[in-house]
Formats: C-alpha cells, structure tokens, sequence
C-alpha cells in the first residue's frame, strides 16, 4: 500500500521575481512523496497565479482523495497518471506532483536512474538558462556580476523592452533569449522583434497573447527569430494549432500534467521536427531534478528555479556553469 505525506513551504527569491504577469517575493510550493516498502519517491508543485493553480487548494484535493490514492496498485507510472488524470481532472499541478513522485518510486524499484529507465543516456545536455525578470539596467547588470552565465532568459514587456537587452550585453557576451509572457502588443512585437534579431538574440518566447494566432503569422513575415510557444501550449491538445505556426516549444511538468504526457509532447514536436524546450515553474531542487532527467531529450534548458531561489527544499541536481549534472543514484536521486 502507498504511503503519501505533504509538506507546503514558502520559499524566498533570491531578488524579486518580475514578469508581465507581475511580481513575486517568495515562492509557494508542494512537496510530496509516495512511499512504498523501503523506497521513497517525491514530487513537487508550485502556485502559480495565472494557472490558477494554488498550494492550498492541492492540499485539500489531498486529503480528500488521500485514501484512493493510497490504495492504488502502482503497476506502472503510466497507468497511475491515467488513474490521477480521472481522480483529480483539470489539476494538471498536483496530477505532476503525484506523477513524477510515481517515477522516481518506479525508477527506484527497478534499481536505475529515471533518465536510464526511459532508455536515455546522458550525453548531448543543453546548457541551462539563468532567468533575469524585468528590471532597471542597473540591477540587470548587478545580477550579472553576481551570477555569471553562458545563456541567460531576460524577460520583458510592459514598458521593459530593448534597453534591457542593451544593458545586458553591455557587461555580458552570453547568449540572450527573451521571454515576454504574452507582454507585447502585435505593434510592439513588430517595431522590437527585427531590432533584437540584428542584436543576435537567440530566440523569443510568448511575445503574443496565446491566443493570437494570427498575429503571430504576420510577426514570421518581419523576423526569422525562432519564436518559442509557453503560454501558447499548455498540453497534448494545445499541439496542433501551437506546432503549425511556432518554432518550438516550452514543456513544463506542471503546466502538461506530468513526465507521462511530456514524453507523449516531446515525442510529437520532434515528429514535427520543431524544437523542445524544457522550462520549469520555480520549483526547488524535487521539480527541477524531475524536469531534468529529460534533458537529452531537449534543445533548449530553462531549469532555473533553485539558482532564483534564496532556499531550496532537497538536494540532487547541481549546476556548474549552466551545466546540469544529476546524481548517480536510482530514481530521480533527491536526497532529503
């Protein structure tokens, strides 16, 4: 029978977190674990406003369906995300926590990394970004100086936009990526996207609402910026429209519902031959380490949340220079 416990905590940023979507001092998160015999597996969840997802909410839905939950026959992750996917429907941030805490338990079971398990090798690792939010040129050059990074996310919109960008590469040669969280109107996106282009970003995320398809079509005709959906896409039934116009995309774990529909997604944007970003919801050490066992799956890493956080909940994953390394242990290796 499985054992589940949970624990929410309140962990600081190590500086404001500013997006279009607003500002956050502390980051809320679940962590849970399911327990079976002398194995242990964890997952986690953060609150995040604009999904509607809150930790006091996964909490309830917890202790409602605890004793279902304990019941079920763990025979493979799969089929447990199925059982979840029907017990909590729409509640794709606990559905995550619970599914990737069933991997790692499954993982352990059968004695070999998740990565491994999935028939994965460790090799071909993309360099994980450091994010900036929106702030003056004085503080983004600060952070740099505080945290020196080969590629960085630099968020913008609402009033934030080109200079940012210039006050960045003032103190860094690194490689910038942009995410704007559906900050700019078609009109903005248009005057900015070619004037960043000629500054040799890499890529743009969500510079339209989600919504704006055809907006999008008429930002290809002024930029070859690959244009990177997050908001956009959401999960499995998000693809098609989100494949057909952009050029690749942001899977998060808990936005998707899990690993189990992540792998299904990564599976279909290759098939499309577009490209897989890994992005993260600042979760601490659980959610990140999660995320990263697919990295050799991925072009493009956005696992940040522990550098961005002044605590951390778990040790497994380290980083070296935007380098990603995992412990070579079974599961996903959190050690708590």
């Amino acid at each position: 029978m499985l054992q589940l416990k949970y624990q929410s905590y309140s962990l600081p940023f190590q500086f404001p977190f500013v997006t279009s979507k607003g500002i956050k001092a502390e980051q809320s998160t679940l962590i849970l674990s399911l327990g079976l015999g002398r194995f242990t597996g964890y997952g986690e969840a953060t609150s995040i406003a604009y999904y509607n997802a809150d930790v006091a909410e996964m909490i309830v839905l917890l202790e409602k369906n605890k004793a279902m939950i304990e019941r079920y026959a763990l025979t493979s992750p799969e089929r447990f995300w199925h059982f979840l996917h029907h017990l909590l429907p729409g509640n794709n941030f606990l559905i995550s926590a619970l599914d990737i805490a069933g991997w790692d338990l499954w993982s352990q079971m059968n004695q070999r990394p998740l990565y491994a398990l999935l028939g994965l090798q460790w090799k071909n690792i993309p360099v994980t970004d450091y994010s900036i939010g929106m702030a003056s040129n004085e503080e983004i050059e600060q952070r740099v100086a505080l945290k020196p990074w080969p590629v960085y996310k630099l968020k913008l919109g609402n009033g934030v936009g080109l200079e940012a960008v210039q006050a960045l590469r003032r103190v860094s040669d690194a490689t910038i990526r942009v995410d704007v969280n559906e900050g700019w109107s078609l009109d903005e996106a248009k005057d900015i996207l070619p004037r960043l282009e000629a500054m040799g970003i890499e890529l743009v995320e969500q510079p339209l609402h989600r919504s704006d398809f055809d907006g999008l079509q008429e930002l290809k005709k002024v930029t070859s910026l690959p244009i990177i959906a997050d908001e956009a896409c959401h999960t499995l039934a998000d693809l098609e429209n989100c494949l057909e116009l952009y050029d690749g995309i942001n899977i998060k774990l808990s936005k998707c519902g899990g690993i189990t529909p992540a792998l299904e997604m990564i599976r279909k944007i290759k098939d499309a031959r577009k490209k897989v970003m890994l992005g993260g919801m600042c979760e601490s050490v659980v959610g990140a380490t999660a995320l990263a066992h697919l990295l050799p799956l991925a072009d493009y890493a956005d696992i940040d949340g522990p550098l961005l956080l002044k605590e951390n909940v778990g040790e497994a994953l380290s980083y070296d220079n935007g380098n990603v390394s995992l412990p070579m242990r079974p599961g996903l290796g959190i050690f708590m």
